[in-house]
């Protein structure tokens, strides 16, 4: 299946849908008229006039021709009149998660529609939206900056090449050119800045590490001495500040730039781009791609490989793909798509806190009782058919789950492709993991009675449900289970 266009190129293609009809009704022109000067029936005119199909290049130079305009004239994002930007608008917010989670209708903007009337199905959007914003005002600041932050590397396709460039340059000067970037190597790396690692008991309870620019020491916490990906991911972080220009930020926006950059820093000098580059286009060609070989070779953890591969695969290997983590409780904590993966969101469109569908994979792995291996499965939504390879770890604070998936089309480069795992989802339609089916609901409603535990991503809205912070479809799912048995 093609997954479907994100509502950002939907509302572009709509957009030059709206222009092209414009300037041809401008110069009285129906659309067997145009589609004979084009080369193109009206029926596929139509459905480009309609947003439902993008045209080639060629199609829109022929276009602009047969209209007199110029093709900057055709792409402008700019509606070409008050009613068109009604119904780009009005399509915009009906493929909003906000409007899907409700079942409604799609209203179809036709001529028949006054003009008032759609300002006023505009008009209730915007105040659905606004409500829905006001219910989550108190971290609204720190949320939307990451969204924007998020939205920001999807443009770039999760790849930056002059931190890409500058991390390799280091790494080399430090004499390392191949394998696992050694503890020693970071030290010179360190060193050729003017700093001695320093680790020591008493580091701050809110810092990873400190930088003391006076003497040239960077303070680490005792536990990373042993070694591991931690140690040596945190002492770079640290470089990163310095060799990245960094300020004291002034916003929470800059805050999240500077520790993405940093991040960033890191995995880029603990898995340099071109070995990095070479080890996944040779996988590539094997038909092998599995993240826990990049883990392995590289000698970092699972997350940092699989974040890793989303710097690079689209850059440079020509894929587009997805990351989760997601917690025990089905709360995602990262995430990164540029495969148009249908992620939840809330009115901000953050990802952070939002549940994901118990069908998916990255929920799914937390019922295997074999968790050594990965679970490879193939998901039907609304956007598609994508394939996921998940694997689970377990911090202090309890389960989660790294998943990189990618488009049905791409699952042949990657291990795991022969699965016969599937599931289907519909979300965000509530019917298909959050509402429970109606004959649960009548025979447990009254009879249920369980105790919510105290939801741990305080920015994200509880489920809804009976009980405040309860998910009745759980709840009944597993009464259910427990009364047969």
């Amino acid at each position: 299946m093609t997954p479907t266009p994100t509502s950002t190129a939907a509302a572009e293609l709509l957009t030059l849908g709206h222009r092209i009809r414009h300037f041809r009704t401008r110069r009285g022109l129906t659309l067997d008229d145009l589609g004979e000067r084009v080369g193109l029936a009206a029926s596929q005119l139509s459905l480009i006039e309609n947003g439902k199909r993008e045209p080639k290049l060629s199609v829109l130079q022929e276009l602009t021709t047969a209209l007199g305009v110029d093709l900057t004239d055709l792409l402008s994002k700019e509606a070409p009149n008050p009613r068109a930007a009604l119904e780009i608008e009005l399509d915009r917010l009906q493929r909003s998660a906000l409007y899907g989670e409700l079942t409604l209708p799609i209203v179809k903007p036709s001529k028949g529609i006054p003009d008032e009337a759609l300002r006023a199905l505009v008009g209730l959007h915007r105040e659905l939206q606004r409500h829905a914003s006001e219910a989550i005002a108190t971290p609204e600041e720190a949320r939307r900056a990451n969204t924007e932050l998020r939205e920001w590397m999807r443009e770039r396709d999760n790849h930056l090449p002059e931190i890409e460039e500058l991390a390799e340059s280091r790494v080399l000067r430090a004499g390392h050119s191949t394998g696992a970037l050694t503890h020693r190597t970071v030290s010179i790396m360190a060193e050729q800045l003017g700093f001695d690692l320093i680790y020591v008991n008493d580091l701050p309870h809110s810092a990873r590490s400190v930088t003391d620019l006076e003497n040239g020491r960077i303070y680490l916490p005792p536990a990373s001495i042993p070694g591991g990906h931690g140690l040596r991911s945190m002492a770079l972080q640290a470089m990163a500040h310095r060799l990245l220009g960094h300020q004291r930020p002034t916003s929470y926006a800059e805050f999240l730039r500077q520790r993405l950059e940093i991040n960033y820093f890191a995995a880029a000098a603990l898995m340099p781009q071109t070995a990095a580059v070479s080890f996944l286009q040779q996988a590539k060609r094997d038909r092998n791609l599995a993240v826990e070989d990049f883990r392995d070779a590289f000698g970092v953890t699972h997350e940092a490989a699989a974040l890793r591969l989303t710097n690079l695969a689209t850059a440079r290997l020509d894929m587009r793909l997805h990351f989760l983590r997601v917690s025990e409780d089905g709360a995602i904590s990262k995430a990164y798509e540029n495969d148009a993966l249908p992620l939840p969101v809330d009115v901000t469109g953050a990802v952070e806190g939002q549940i994901v569908c118990r069908k998916w994979s990255a929920r799914n792995a937390f019922a295997r009782t074999n968790r050594t291996t990965e679970l490879y499965q193939y998901t039907d939504t609304p956007a598609g058919t994508f394939w996921c390879a998940t694997q689970t770890g377990t911090t202090e604070a309890g389960e989660f789950s790294i998943s990189v998936g990618v488009p049905w089309g791409e699952a042949k480069w990657f291990r795991g492709r022969e699965t016969t795992t599937r599931a289907v989802s519909t979300c965000p339609d509530p019917t298909c993991c959050r509402r429970p089916p109606s004959d649960l609901a009548d025979k447990w409603r009254e009879q249920a009675w369980p105790s919510a535990r105290l939801h741990t991503h305080i920015l994200s809205p509880l489920p809804s449900g009976t009980f405040p912070g309860v998910d009745d479809s759980e709840v009944y799912d597993f009464l259910e289970r427990h009364a047969a048995g």
